[in-house]
C-alpha cells in the first residue's frame, strides 16, 4: 500500500468526520433558537439531545457486524448519505410539531454509530505503533467541527439573521457530497494487512466476521474493564457538548462575543489534546503494553480535577475562567485515541468493528440519558450543579477502571500477537505450496 494513498484516505475520513461532527454538534450552539421556535424548556430539549444518542446506541452492534462482514468503504459512503438525508428531514419540521422534530432529530443518530468501521479500516492501513497518532489526528475533527458549528450558528443565524433551519439544509447537502467522495475515492483493504506479522507477505488471507471470536471479546478481562469504564466515560462529554454553551449564556452571563471567544479557545486547546494523547499513547505502548491505558487514566483524572476547580472560579474573572477551562480541555481527550487503539491491540482484525461498536454501545447506553438528566438537574437546581455532579463523578470512576485495565493488558496483548504469528505462519505455508 503506497504511503501517499493511505494518507489520502486519512484526509477523506478527516473531511467526513469534520463535516459530520459540525452537523452533529451544531445543535448545541443552536439550542436557544430551537427552544424558542418550538416553545420548550430544558427538559424537553434534553429529550431532543438524547433521542439521537439512543438511536445510535441501538444501531452500534448492527453497524459493527456489517463492517466486519462487508466492504467498510462502501458502508461509510452509505453512512454519509444517511447523514445528509436525515439532517434535511429535521430541518423541514413545522414549529407546531415538536414531537416530529424529536423523531427526525433522533433519526440523525443512525449514522452517528458508523465510526467503528472507519477506525477498523484505518487499522488496516497503519500498524499498531502509528494508530494512536492517526486516531488522534482524526479525532481533531470533533472539537474543530464544534468550532465550525459555532461559527455557522453565530454568523448565519445571529449575524446574518437566517433561520436555524438553513444551516441544517447546508450541512445536510454537504453530507451527500461527502458520500460520493468516499464511494469513488476510498478502496477497501484486507483485514489484518497492517499487522507487523503480515509485513513480509505478498498476500493476506480474507477474514470476515466470526461469531466465535466476537463472543470471545467478552472473555478478555481488559476488554470487560474497558467496556465498564466506557459506560461512565461519555457522560461528561454529552453534558458539556449539549449544555455548556447555554451555561455560559444563562448562568455565567456571557454575551455572544464572550461565549464565542471562550469556546473557541477551549475547543482549540481541546483539539491539541487528541494528537498529544495519541502520540503519548504510542510512545508509552512501545515501552509497555500498559502504556496507552496509563496515559488515558492520567488524562481523565486531570480533567476531573481541573474542571472542578474551574467551575468554582468567580464569574467576574473571565480571563481566569477561560484559562482554567483551557487547562481542563487539554487533558480531556487523552483517553479517546488510546481507548480505540487498546481495543485493537487485543482483538482480531475481523471483529474489530464489532469490538469497538460494543464499546461505543456501552458508552452511549449509559450516556444517552446524560443530557436529559442534566436538564432535570438544571430545572431543579442549575446547570452549574448538573455539570459538576455528572462530569466529575464519572471521570473519577473512569480513572480507577483504566488503571485496573492497565494491570491486565499484557496478557491480552500477547495473546493477539500469538494469534497473528500463527496466521502469518499458516499463510506462508499456503503460499509456499501454491
Amino acid at each position: 500500500m503506497k504511503s501517499g494513498y493511505r494518507w489520502f484516505v486519512v484526509f477523506v475520513f478527516f473531511l467526513f468526520m469534520l463535516l459530520h461532527q459540525a452537523d452533529k454538534l451544531l445543535i448545541g450552539p443552536l439550542t436557544t433558537p430551537i427552544m424558542e421556535t418550538f416553545g420548550i424548556d430544558e427538559a424537553a430539549m434534553g429529550a431532543v439531545f438524547s433521542g439521537a444518542i439512543i438511536v445510535a446506541v441501538i444501531l452500534y452492534p448492527l453497524w459493527g457486524y456489517l463492517y466486519d462482514r462487508y466492504a467498510r468503504s462502501k458502508l461509510l459512503a452509505l453512512a454519509a448519505a444517511i447523514w445528509g438525508s436525515t439532517t434535511w428531514l429535521s430541518a423541514i419540521v413545522p414549529a407546531n410539531m415538536f414531537p416530529l422534530f424529536v423523531a427526525t432529530r433522533a433519526s440523525t443518530g443512525i449514522d452517528d454509530s458508523s465510526y467503528p468501521g472507519l477506525y477498523s479500516l484505518i487499522s488496516d492501513y497503519f500498524g499498531p505503533h502509528l494508530r494512536g497518532k492517526v486516531y488522534g489526528l482524526l479525532q481533531l475533527t470533533a472539537p474543530i467541527g464544534y468550532i465550525l458549528g459555532m461559527i455557522l450558528a453565530m454568523v448565519l443565524v445571529e449575524a446574518v439573521g437566517l433561520d436555524w433551519r438553513v444551516v441544517f439544509y447546508l450541512t445536510g447537502s454537504v453530507g451527500l457530497l461527502v458520500a460520493l467522495l468516499i464511494f469513488l475515492g476510498v478502496r477497501e483493504v484486507p483485514r489484518g494487512r497492517a499487522e507487523p506479522e503480515m509485513a513480509d507477505l505478498a498476500e493476506v488471507g480474507v477474514y470476515r466476521f466470526n461469531l466465535r471470536l466476537a463472543l470471545g471479546i467478552f472473555r478478555k478481562r481488559s476488554m470487560l474493564l474497558l467496556f465498564t469504564q466506557g459506560f461512565f466515560g461519555v457522560f461528561p462529554w454529552n453534558v458539556i457538548t449539549y449544555w455548556f454553551f447555554r451555561y455560559l449564556e444563562k448562568e455565567r452571563g456571557f454575551d455572544p462575543g464572550q461565549v464565542l471567544m471562550t469556546m473557541v479557545i477551549a475547543v482549540l486547546v481541546l483539539a491539541t489534546g487528541y494528537p498529544i494523547g495519541g502520540a503519548l499513547g504510542d510512545w508509552a505502548f512501545k515501552r509497555t503494553p500498559r502504556g496507552r491505558a496509563i496515559v488515558a487514566a492520567f488524562g481523565v483524572l486531570m480533567g476531573a480535577i481541573l474542571l472542578l476547580i474551574t467551575m468554582y472560579l468567580p464569574a467576574t474573572n473571565v480571563p481566569l475562567f477561560i484559562l482554567g477551562l483551557a487547562a481542563t480541555a487539554l487533558f480531556m481527550p487523552f483517553a479517546a485515541p488510546n481507548v480505540i487503539s487498546t481495543v485493537y491491540d487485543v482483538t482480531e482484525p475481523e471483529v474489530r468493528s464489532t469490538a469497538l461498536a460494543i464499546e461505543y454501545f456501552i458508552e452511549n447506553f449509559g450516556a444517552a440519558s446524560a443530557p436529559f438528566l442534566a436538564g432535570l438537574i438544571a430545572v431543579a437546581a442549575n446547570l452549574h450543579t448538573a455539570i459538576i455532579v455528572i462530569c466529575v463523578s464519572t471521570w473519577l470512576v473512569c480513572a480507577v477502571l483504566l488503571v485496573a485495565t492497565a494491570y491486565l493488558l499484557p496478557t491480552d496483548v500477547n495473546n493477539l500477537r500469538r494469534v497473528m504469528q500463527e496466521r502469518a505462519a499458516a499463510e506462508r505455508a499456503r503460499q509456499a505450496v501454491s
